[in-house]
């Protein structure tokens, strides 16, 4: 089972500020669970944002193509 991170923790790991973490829950832009009043985020959710946000580098022959 994952580890459940606190607000600041999970901003820690990123590392962020713990207001962009709160911005992402608030949207919905993150997966997070409810205890009580409690937010916590699952260390595997962190990692998916992380994952669904990265970006491929292009390869230079194919940033010419483009240009063209």
């Amino acid at each position: 089972m994952d580890e459940l991170l606190k607000v600041h923790e999970a901003a820690a790991l990123l590392p962020t500020s713990e207001r962009f973490i709160r911005r992402l829950i608030a949207e919905r832009r993150i997966e997070f669970v409810k205890i009580g009043r409690h937010v916590r985020i699952r260390e595997s959710a962190l990692l998916a944002f992380v994952v669904t946000g990265t970006v491929e580098p292009l390869m230079t022959h194919e940033v010419t193509e483009k240009a063209a």
